[in-house]
């Protein structure tokens, strides 16, 4: 491993596992990252926009984001992130820092690339583009309530500061940077006002920018999509938040409904207060702030996989279809373990795993089903019957799949790059 010379005196702070960063520390920390060779470095095509240095490398089967920050902030984004990670807000996750390096250069930020994530731009210039800005607000604006739910105040909420991952034909989105974040016990109307309003002003220059360079189609006005932001927001925050009176003989029936409207938009419920009076009840619900979870821990309990929030959903209600057909197939009962195990392995993996080796990381196995599932239902709707699993499954690999780019996160890409990069900065391979 190269050492740097005394006068190169440099402090990495590393979140755990620190065996993890054991393989960047021979990387050239004390030189610009502007300045990096670029045999070091890989590129992301669905990377964003930045007003920072910011390089992209890998190292044993990871890729990792680099970004060259004033160490105050690099501290503070670093601190931030981490608290995030462990309460399962939707953030990237950080590794850690780079500090006290020469001639007074800015810190170097690590975090951890977010795996099968795109940019806006990636989004809507992509091979798989749709153009739907409102579908996107809609998922920028979940974000930003489930932060603000948590007491975080953005200060620089945007579509470039944010990544998104397909979710079942949906989007999840995640927080990119928190170096202008701020954290509350609670956060006042006023701070969640001024971030939806920042929110707005430049969502709608992104989206006046993709305009400019012919990414929206000609119908859609991003001023008027920018301006439905805060709208979308209110009424998402007061269906969250909001208290609800009824009447105290409609109390079992209003909770249920409540608490499934709230599932529905991907959101779990933490604490329920209901307070009964003559007059009737009062019930105020405390939403948790997480990733959302009530039916990804469902399908983790069934099957044992771990996937998204709308992906659990979709293949959820697979796993119920698959369980009908069981019992009728075989004329009792089958208990939901049970189902879920066959189902996993009699449909599921049977279909992820028919995924060629040259189409493999394209896209998540789970979202694959999901979209194999898609597939045959628009092949039987145009055929008049239900064509079956598997000749949808032939069509999609051989018409779908194909059309989405290779991702940068495909493991045999990306433990590629890893090699070649140690070997640059070792001298020598993994199995030397």
């Amino acid at each position: 491993m190269t050492v740097d010379p005394p006068e190169r005196v440099m402090r990495y702070l590393f979140r755990p596992p620190a065996a993890e960063a054991a393989g960047l520390l021979s990387l050239p920390w004390h030189q610009p990252l502007a300045e990096w060779d670029d045999a070091l470095l890989i590129e992301v095509p669905q990377r964003g926009i930045s007003r920072h240095v910011v390089r992209f490398t890998a190292c044993d089967g990871r890729v990792y984001a680099l970004k060259e920050i004033a160490e105050p902030l690099a501290r503070h984004e670093y601190a931030l992130l981490s608290e995030f990670e462990g309460e399962g807000l939707p953030s990237v996750s950080v590794l850690g820092i780079c500090v006290d390096r020469p001639d007074a250069q800015e810190a170097i930020l690590v975090t951890r690339y977010l795996e099968y994530s795109m940019s806006y731009r990636y989004l809507f210039s992509g091979p798989r583009a749709e153009h739907d800005p409102e579908r996107l607000i809609d998922t920028l604006v979940q974000l930003l309530v489930r932060l603000h739910l948590a007491g975080v105040y953005w200060g620089d909420c945007s579509l470039s500061n944010t990544l998104f991952r397909l979710d079942a034909g949906s989007y999840t989105a995640y927080m990119v940077d928190a170096e202008t974040a701020e954290r509350y016990p609670t956060l006042s109307a006023g701070k969640r006002d001024y971030d939806v309003h920042l929110a707005r002003e430049r969502v709608g220059a992104e989206l006046m920018d993709l305009q400019a360079g012919e990414l929206l189609p000609g119908d859609i006005d991003p001023i008027s999509i920018a301006d439905g932001l805060p709208v979308r927001y209110a009424a998402l925050w007061e269906e969250i938040t909001r208290e609800e009176v009824f009447r105290a003989d409609e109390q079992a029936l209003r909770v249920a409904e409540r608490l499934a409207r709230l599932n529905d938009l991907g959101f779990d419920v933490g604490e329920i207060e209901l307070v009964t009076s003559p007059e009737g009840a009062r019930l105020r619900v405390d939403t948790r702030v997480g990733e959302p979870g009530h039916n990804r821990r469902e399908f983790a309990r069934l099957t044992g996989l771990e996937v998204q929030e709308n992906q659990a959903r979709r293949l959820l209600n697979d796993v119920h279809s698959y369980r009908a057909y069981l019992e009728t197939r075989e004329g009792g009962p089958v208990a939901e373990l049970e189902a879920g195990r066959r189902w996993l392995t009699e449909a599921y993996l049977p279909v992820v795993d028919a995924v060629p080796a040259e189409l493999a990381g394209r896209l998540p196995p789970a979202e694959v089903y999901h979209e194999v599932l898609e597939h045959r239902w628009f092949l039987s709707e145009r055929a008049g019957f239900d064509v079956g699993t598997w000749a949808a499954v032939r069509s999609y690999l051989q018409q779908v799949l194909p059309r989405t780019p290779s991702e940068l996160t495909t493991p045999s890409v990306i433990a590629d790059r890893g090699r070649s990069l140690d070997r640059l900065v070792t001298g020598r391979s993994r199995s030397d």
